[in-house]
C-alpha cells in the first residue's frame, strides 16, 4: 500500500500527490459502503493510503488520521459538516482593504480556524490602493482581535516576504477569503510562478468572480504546501462551542466576572461582559458573538433532529427486512 496526499478533489474522483507525481484516484467500493457521511470522504490535504491499478484510477482504502480539519456548514439547506481543507498549520484570512474589508467576516474566519486546530493568520491585501489603512488597523483593535496581521499588496508583490517565514517544510498553509480579495495572485506570489489564474474585481461593487473554482494543493519548492480554496459566499460554522471561546477570548474571559454561571450575556444582572461594553468591549463584536451563538445553537437542534430522524429510519428499514426475511422463512417449499 502507497501513501500519498489529496491535493484535488474532482466531479468523479481525485488527485493524489505522490512522491512529486500526481495521480488520478477514486475511492474503493468497501470505502463508499463503510463511509456513514461525506465527512468521511477525502479531502483536499488528506493523507489516503492507496494502491495502484494498472491502467485506471488508482484505488483509495482509507482516510488517515486528520490532525485538524477546516469545516463548515455545507451551502445550501442541507445540515451537514463539509470539509475544507484537512492537516492545515495555518489559514490565511485574506481581506482586501478596499471595500472587502469586513472586520464581522475576519471574525467568522477566525473562529472557523479554530474550531479546527488551526492558527489563524490575518493578510490584508491591496494595500496600494487603501488610502485609510490606520482607521482599518483600529477597527481591528477596537474589535479585540489578537492575531497576527500582515499588509501586503501582493500586485506589486509588496510584502509578501512577511508571509514566507510562515513556510517550512512540511507546514501547510491555507488561503480562504472572499471572491476578488487577492487569494490566487497570494498563491502565485508563494509559489513563484502563475499557477492560479487571477481576475479583477467588479467595476461599482469591488466584488471579485470565482477565480479559484475548486480547492488545490500545491507543493512549494521550500517543501511547505499551499491550499487555494475558493471564496465562499456562505460561511456557516459548523457546531461547536470551543472554538467560539476561542475565537472571542476576550468575551470568554469578561464572562468568568458574571453573577452567573450560565449566564446569556442578555440581560442578565451582573453581567460582566454587558457592563463591559463601551468600556472595553466594542458593542458590535458582542452582538456577531451572540449571532454566532444562534447560529451554533441552531445547527445543534437541526443535526440532532435530523440524526434522531436518520436513526429512526434505520430501524425502520431494519424491522421492514427482518419482516421480509421472516415471510420469505414461512412460505411453503
Amino acid at each position: 500500500m502507497l501513501q500519498g496526499r489529496i491535493c484535488a478533489e474532482l466531479r468523479e474522483g481525485y488527485r493524489i500527490l505522490h512522491l512529486g507525481t500526481i495521480i488520478d484516484a477514486r475511492v474503493s467500493g468497501s470505502f463508499r459502503h463503510a463511509a456513514q457521511s461525506r465527512l468521511d470522504y477525502p479531502a483536499v490535504g488528506d493523507d489516503v493510503a492507496f494502491e495502484l491499478a494498472g491502467g485506471g484510477p488508482a484505488i483509495v482504502h482509507e482516510v488517515l488520521p486528520r490532525r485538524s480539519l477546516i469545516a463548515r456548514k455545507a451551502a445550501g439547506n442541507a445540515f451537514q459538516e463539509q470539509a475544507i481543507a484537512a492537516n492545515v498549520d495555518y489559514l490565511f484570512v485574506v481581506c482586501g482593504l478596499d471595500n472587502d474589508f469586513n472586520v464581522r467576516r475576519i471574525e467568522r474566519y477566525a473562529a472557523l480556524a479554530a474550531s479546527g486546530g488551526v492558527r489563524a493568520v490575518i493578510v490584508l491585501n491591496k494595500a496600494d490602493v487603501c488610502r485609510d489603512l490606520d482607521e482599518k488597523l483600529l477597527e481591528l483593535a477596537d474589535a479585540n482581535i489578537v492575531l497576527p496581521i500582515h499588509v501586503l499588496s501582493a500586485a506589486l508583490g509588496d510584502g509578501i516576504d512577511t508571509l514566507e517565514t510562515y513556510l517550512e517544510p512540511g507546514i501547510t498553509i491555507a488561503l480562504a477569503g472572499s471572491s476578488g480579495a487577492g487569494k490566487s495572485t497570494i498563491a502565485n506570489a508563494l509559489l513563484g510562478e502563475r499557477a492560479q489564474v487571477t481576475g479583477s474585481v467588479r467595476d461599482g461593487d469591488e466584488r471579485g468572480r470565482h477565480t479559484t473554482t475548486s480547492r488545490q494543493l500545491f507543493e512549494l519548492p521550500c517543501g511547505a504546501f499551499l491550499v487555494d480554496t475558493p471564496g465562499m459566499r456562505e460561511l456557516y460554522l459548523w457546531a461547536n462551542a470551543g472554538a467560539l471561546g476561542e475565537a472571542f477570548a476576550d468575551i470568554e474571559a469578561l464572562a468568568r466576572g458574571c453573577k452567573f454561571s450560565d449566564c446569556s450575556h442578555q440581560c442578565e444582572p451582573g453581567c460582566a461582559v454587558i457592563a463591559a461594553v463601551g468600556e472595553t468591549l466594542e458593542a458590535a463584536r458582542l452582538e456577531k458573538y451572540r449571532k454566532l451563538q444562534r447560529e451554533q445553537a441552531y445547527l445543534e437542534r437541526k443535526t440532532d433532529a435530523r440524526a434522531a430522524a436518520a436513526e429512526r429510519e434505520r430501524w425502520k428499514t431494519i424491522h421492514r427486512q427482518a419482516q421480509e426475511h421472516m415471510r420469505f422463512k414461512r412460505r411453503p417449499m
